[in-house]
């Protein structure tokens, strides 16, 4: 994915499926200058990441 498609999913109020490494993720925050995201890993509020945006896939 790249840093525009994953700002653009955030900003959506629609419910678009994200993956990372096969696990179902929420976009909490896109980094645009350095191409990261922090993302949420499934239903777990703590259990987040900040990731290259290239490695999240859309469903």
């Amino acid at each position: 994915m790249n840093v525009e498609r994953a700002k653009a999913i955030y900003d959506s109020s629609d419910t678009i499926a994200v993956q990372l490494d096969g696990k179902p993720i929420w976009i909490e925050h896109v980094d645009e200058a350095n191409g990261m995201a922090t993302v949420q890993i499934g239903s777990r509020p703590g259990d987040t990441q900040t990731v290259r945006v290239d490695r999240l896939e859309e469903q």
